[in-house]
């Protein structure tokens, strides 16, 4: 699989800090940002930091927030041909968050009605579906009609030339009810060669309710591989042949956010370029690990290299 080319579709935006914690922003707050964000931009870029050739397919505003993300992506080495600048006045995404006490976050979202709210398959993102050989969907990518349909139409000229998929639902609980979503879910689930998972995740296509007999569901409904991510608790995946563990890294956390898109982004890119299972789980491990230690959600995102320092410092 050495040499392959990586795509993501789905949503780029600025992520907006507060410095205080508590519960959302009824109140005036002291911020910090604006820091690139988007679950599938962060997994791009932290494949691309990890040495795949990775794209992306999106839609910014023509302005600073679409320049920060841009800068960014460009300078991580990913190939960013495929993310349009919205020439109508559409801004780019943002999402402010707030963290609680407890550790939970509250957010205010602009996506729905931001530039890339609206995704079109352009000329541009045809030339970089052609030339990729597989792709990496987000569930939040599939939560809107207009840009499900273009996910499944990169899927189904990807995988029909011999290409490969992988999925990682990430999906919050506010919007499993959109209209539709359980469908592509579903749909795309059936095409999966990498089914990545973050903890109940796992749960969310099985009867089973616990993680031997979903995994063991999943694998007889035909996914090869799954790789569950559980956060400070370390990783596994499982295949036919059985099972591998990655242990936790103990890590002071900072910032949660984006750690399990940049798993996924390590984990994928070093699967595409044939890295054994142990190893690609090992670094994808520390990846996660690494970006809870930075504020801003792709600020974390780390290079092969990088990773291994980060992970002989916790041995000393």
């Amino acid at each position: 699989m050495a040499g392959k080319r990586l795509l993501t579709v789905g949503e780029v935006l600025v992520e907006i800090v507060a410095t205080t914690k508590g519960d959302g922003f009824r109140a005036a707050q002291p911020l910090t940002g604006p820091y690139p964000s988007g679950a599938p931009a962060i997994f791009v870029d932290q494949a691309a930091r990890i040495g795949a050739a990775a794209a992306i397919i999106s839609r910014v505003g023509d302005d600073d927030f679409g320049r920060v993300n841009l800068d960014r992506l460009a300078a991580d080495g990913v190939d960013v041909s495929g993310i349009e600048i919205a020439r109508d006045g559409a801004p780019t995404g943002s999402a402010f968050v707030r963290y609680r006490e407890d550790g939970s976050r509250a957010f205010v979202f602009n996506i729905a009605h931001s530039a890339c709210g609206t995704l079109a398959l352009t000329p541009a993102a045809e030339a970089v579906i052609a030339r990729s050989d597989h792709i990496h969907v987000m569930g939040t990518a599939l939560s809107a009609p207009g840009l499900s349909q273009l996910v499944l139409t990169a899927i189904a000229r990807i995988k029909a030339r011999g290409g490969t998929l992988s999925f990682d639902p990430n999906l919050r609980p506010e919007i499993l009810n959109a209209p539709g979503l359980r469908a592509a879910l579903e749909a795309v689930l059936e095409m999966t060669d990498v089914f990545l998972p973050s903890g109940e995740e796992i749960f969310l296509f099985t009867r089973a309710r616990d993680e031997a007999g979903a995994v063991a569901e999943l694998l007889a409904r035909g996914i090869p591989e799954i790789v569950l991510k559980r956060g400070d608790r370390g990783a596994s995946h499982f295949d036919a042949r059985g099972r591998t563990d990655a242990a936790p890294v103990t890590v002071e956390e900072i910032d949660p956010t984006g750690a399990g898109d940049c798993f996924g982004g390590a984990f994928v890119g070093l699967w595409l370029d044939g890295t054994p299972v142990g190893e690609a789980l090992r670094l994808a491990n520390a990846a996660g690990a690494h970006a809870v230690t930075k504020l801003g959600p792709m600020e974390g995102a780390a290079t092969r290299t990088e990773l291994e320092t980060f992970l002989k410092e916790r041995k000393g």
